[in-house]
């Protein structure tokens, strides 16, 4: 008789498939079944449980495109993910299986070197790739997926208390202080935040977390100024109903993307004052009334992504940050076009739009 290790049972498709949801082109978004990944040297396997639909995912389902990132072949999409270790790849250390955790999504490519007028500030790095993202070929599948296969050394656990749909919420809220942070000191300031979807929302969340001792929150939806106020805007302006921006603002976060918006941005800032731009502007020509940046001596800021704000987004919510007013719709992953079609539709009134990635 032979004798030996027995043989491990077949596994099933149940357990060697998954859904993912992927984008083939403008307008085709399909939910179907791939291999399910196993994890590689320093790599875990993550079981998905949250996902939140941003801007970049509505981009490549409605025009093929995010920016200057144009899909070549079908992509999975979702950067803002959460979910539990399912495995371990050899060499991982420090995490657990079963551990709750969200992703930096970004890995910059190549040696990491930056110029010394921006060391550390890896969001600038020339190449990185990054989750859900057609900036190269291949693509960088996101997180859209029961399970997907990722470097250890991008898994950020989660606090004591805070849940994977919170979780979820804490790659955008890094955005958010990353914007926040591009002022160097904003306690005891006045600060108006121009754009109220969830990016600007979160950015009243941060500005209040820097020290900003007022915050108004100016859009021209009111749904999206009920969950600023709900976030810790103090005052709210709806500029449909006759409201205008303030004046004489210590800082302006422009959050709405919009060109035309500029000229009342940089009108609404102090002279003297700081604009962080926030809200991607369009990589096109697109008119625009910026003559007070210059008569006003205004401080015009980009920000771009975040460096390592995850962790201070996460301490933020370990702390009881409470970011659940923000999230008004939630579905299921096989719905995941009604998903984004509610993420896109201004009439929803939707804030975060999250799908449930896991089965259960």
């Amino acid at each position: 008789m032979k004798t030996g290790t027995p043989a491990e049972p077949a596994r099933t498709a149940a357990e060697t498939r998954m859904k993912a949801v992927v984008v083939h082109g403008a307008g085709d978004l399909r939910v179907e079944e791939r291999d399910r990944p196993e994890p590689g040297p320093g790599e875990v396997l993550l079981a998905l449980e949250w996902g939140g639909i941003c801007g970049s995912d509505i981009a490549y389902w409605k025009k093929g495109a995010s920016g200057t990132a144009s899909l070549a072949h079908p992509l999975v999409l979702g950067h803002e993910v959460a979910g539990r270790i399912a495995a371990l790849g050899t060499g991982v250390h420090g995490l657990h299986e079963g551990q709750p955790v969200t992703v930096h999504p970004a890995e910059p490519v190549g040696d990491g070197r930056l110029p010394d007028r921006i060391a550390g500030r890896t969001n600038l790095h020339p190449r990185v790739r990054y989750f859900g993202s057609a900036a190269f070929t291949p693509h960088t599948d996101g997180g859209f997926s029961e399970y997907r296969a990722v470097r250890a050394a991008q898994i950020r656990p989660l606090p004591e208390g805070v849940g994977t749909e919170q979780g979820a919420l804490a790659e955008p809220l890094a955005v958010a202080l990353h914007a926040a942070g591009r002022v160097p000191d904003l306690r005891g300031r006045t600060v108006l935040v121009n754009g109220c979807g969830p990016i600007g929302c979160l950015v009243v969340a941060a500005a209040r977390l820097r020290g900003a001792d007022t915050v108004v929150a100016a859009d021209k939806r009111a749904s999206s100024l009920d969950l600023a106020h709900a976030m810790g805007a103090g005052e709210i302006r709806d500029l449909t109903a006759g409201q205008t921006l303030p004046e004489d603002v210590d800082v302006v976060f422009e959050a709405s993307g919009a060109p035309a918006a500029l000229g009342p941005v940089l009108r609404a800032a102090a002279r003297g004052g700081t604009v962080v731009q926030v809200g991607n502007l369009p990589g096109t020509a697109a008119p625009a009334v910026l003559g007070d940046l210059v008569t006003r001596e205004i401080t015009w800021i980009g920000s771009y992504r975040f460096v390592e704000e995850i962790d201070h987004a996460l301490r933020a919510l370990g702390d009881g940050l409470d970011l659940s007013p923000l999230i008004t719709h939630r579905f299921p992953l096989d719905r995941a076009e009604d998903a984004l079609t509610v993420a896109a539709d201004p009439a929803s009134g939707s804030g975060k739009v999250l799908l449930r990635l896991s089965a259960d």
